[in-house]
Parts: C-alpha cells; structure tokens; sequence
C-alpha cells in the first residue's frame, strides 16, 4: 500500500524508518524547498535522536518498505 502524499504537507509530516540505521528511526521534515512550478526541489529530515538532517527524495518518503507514516 503506498502512502498518498502531497508535497503541501510534508513540512513537519513525522515519518518511523523501517530499518532504523545507528538507532535513527523517528524522523520529521524540516525543510522543504519548491521551484516556480510548485515541484519539491528539497526535502530535508532530521532524526530526532541525533539532531542529524539529511537531504532526501521526499518521493522515497511513499515506500512502505522504507517509511511509515508518523512515529511507530
């Protein structure tokens, strides 16, 4: 099942990794970038144990393999 998303709302959208890395497994969407159509140019992610942010395809974010939506 893919998870419908629209770019509107990805700010601050809060995202559970599947395979947690380094024990980073709850996310949010800090930063989203849009050019003048209104398309995602950047994505960043931050995870919440570490701080750490990472630039992402916000379109990866629709995987259920990879990300579920809101903390799990």
């Amino acid at each position: 099942m893919q998870h419908t998303l629209s770019p509107n709302k990805l700010l601050n959208s809060k995202w559970t990794a599947v395979s947690p890395q380094k024990k980073e497994k709850h996310f949010m969407v800090t930063s989203v970038e849009f050019d003048e159509e209104g398309s995602v140019i950047e994505c960043i992610i931050e995870a919440l144990m570490t701080k750490r942010e990472q630039s992402i395809n916000w379109r990866s974010l629709k995987d259920p393999k990879v990300w579920k939506m809101g903390w799990q």
